[in-house]
């Protein structure tokens, strides 16, 4: 019943100026109208290139007058029954992180899927959470019979959500860009039916089992491996670690990553479990526990081409980090 329900819900979660229509709830995010407050963050969000390129209809740079209006276009296109577009808002702070919505064929039997988030929220699974409940509320509320979305032919990370929600591919294309005028640029399509929709199963992410050591020096200061060019999350600055080999206890894996990117010596007993990470990604689950050493043999040298920093616990906040990683640093900062 929680479409349903969510499908009345107005005015009590929706800030003052913002158009009537529906608020849907996810476990950490609440899709609600977009209200005329909320174009300074939404300009600020959608005025970055590597966002407008994956988008058709944004020019950029995305001016500011722009985004009032496409606010305000949207409200008229929901009374007149066009569109359902959301405010993609972190539940719990109240802030706006991106947009979503549908835009519905005259018929009213079909509708096209388009979303956004700003960067700072990619990779931390908020498009899959913002697609499956959108896609679910409108064939629940909505008297659409099928979903159709158009990404672009290099927008991976769109192409991995869509495949999770349930989407099919339903052909390439080529499709012109605003931010690029007169080149049209490969597209690919997809669909999702209510059929299909309906039975589908739950995609379930596969849980990724890594594991990272907090190497503390003598002066208290941990070090931190910024990731190389050409690696995913790639200038972000994270613990030493890696994956499990299979049959791999966390102490071994450890043991021996430690050795391949650091050249260092840790015996296990050296090793004092801490805490743990588990995070969500698009395509993944990541479930990461942290270790702790203070004692081992040689000096840490970078062998994998990945720049070194020991820092203090209360300037770790200074290093930009994975997702997964962020929550850990209070926990440190407090422990040490």
């Amino acid at each position: 019943m929680d479409d349903l329900f969510d499908s009345l819900i107005t005015t009590a979660l929706t800030p003052e100026g913002a158009a009537a229509g529906p608020v849907l709830r996810t476990s950490r995010l609440l899709l609600r109208p977009l209200a005329a407050d909320d174009a300074p963050v939404f300009h600020r969000l959608i005025n970055d290139w590597e966002i407008c390129r994956k988008l058709p209809d944004a020019p950029f740079p995305y001016p500011a007058s722009l985004a009032g209006d496409w606010i305000a276009a949207a409200g008229v296109d929901r009374a007149a029954g066009k569109a359902e577009q959301f405010a993609v808002v972190d539940a719990a702070t109240g802030t706006l992180i991106g947009c979503a919505g549908l835009r519905l064929s005259k018929d009213k039997k079909s509708a096209d899927l388009g979303y956004w988030l700003g960067r700072a929220y990619w990779r931390q699974g908020f498009g899959l959470e913002t697609a499956l409940r959108l896609t679910s509320w409108a064939f629940a509320a909505l008297s659409v019979l099928k979903i159709t979305a158009t990404v672009a032919a290099d927008n991976e990370g769109s192409v991995a959500v869509l495949s999770r929600v349930g989407f099919a591919p339903a052909g390439k294309g080529n499709q012109e860009f605003q931010c690029r005028p007169g080149i049209k640029l490969p597209v690919q399509h997809f669909v999702l039916t209510r059929e299909s929709q309906a039975t589908a199963a739950p995609a379930t992410p596969s849980v990724l089992l890594v594991v990272a050591c907090a190497l503390i020096d003598a002066e208290g200061r941990i070090l931190l491996a910024r990731r190389p060019e050409g690696k995913k999350l790639a200038g972000l600055w994270e613990f030493p670690g890696g994956k499990l080999n299979p049959g791999e206890t966390p102490e071994a894996a450890l043991v021996r990553e430690l050795h391949e990117e650091l050249g260092i010596e840790v015996a296990q007993k050296h090793l004092a479990p801490f805490v743990f990470a588990s995070h969500a990604y698009d395509t993944f689950h990541l479930l990461m526990p942290l270790f702790l050493c203070r004692k081992w043999t040689g000096k840490p040298k970078p062998r994998e081409g990945q720049a070194l920093a020991w820092v203090a616990p209360d300037r770790l906040v200074e290093y930009p980090m994975p997702p997964a990683d962020r929550p850990l640093i209070p926990m440190l900062r407090d422990f040490l």
